[in-house]
């Protein structure tokens, strides 16, 4: 195969993968049709307890499966973030997608973890909040910029859910084994 023809093929067979991944893309989004719309972020969340804090914001993955991405409602859309505890919930205001409202009800754990979903740093380099969404429990990983902020929001979030009865925060990593 001579160079032109290399570059040919190239060219010829780059956009056919862009177009099998949007097609897959897309899929993705109509199998998850049923998560239901983001709750707003109240005017007044409560009393500050942590943050706000520079972050990136990951993605979200079904909750105990780090690789199924969530696609609706701009979940697995990575972008820039801050992060804040407030005594109703976290808010993660991001940069180019939908902010995230976490009522303190809603949050079932928080945890560390090396990966998920395409982005893999350091041992416990992500802040993994888990939550739930109508019926979906979902991941949300964090990759807080300051890394001794990092026990800050772990420690915050904890706290809010002893203070709502969801136990200490590692009840979604004892469900996964």
């Amino acid at each position: 195969m001579t160079e032109p023809q290399a570059g040919l093929l190239l060219l010829l067979v780059v956009p056919v993968l862009w177009g099998l991944r949007w097609l897959g893309w897309r899929g993705r989004q109509r199998r998850q049709g049923d998560v239901p719309e983001l709750a707003a972020t109240p005017s007044d969340p409560g009393e500050a307890l942590f943050g706000p804090v520079e972050a990136t914001y990951v993605s979200s993955t079904s909750a105990g499966d780090w690789l199924d991405r969530v696609a609706v409602r701009g979940l697995g859309v990575r972008s820039a973030a801050w992060v804040a505890v407030h005594r109703g919930g976290v808010v993660i205001a991001r940069q180019g997608a939908p902010d995230l409202w976490l009522a303190r009800e809603a949050l079932v754990g928080v945890r560390r973890a090396r990966g998920m979903a395409g982005k893999f740093v350091d041992s416990g380099g992500l802040v993994v909040l888990t939550w739930r969404l109508g019926s979906h429990e979902l991941d949300t990983g964090l990759r807080v910029r300051a890394a001794g902020a990092r026990d800050g929001l772990e420690t915050a979030v904890r706290g809010l859910l002893v203070a709502t009865g969801n136990g200490d925060g590692h009840e979604a990593e004892a469900r996964r084994g």
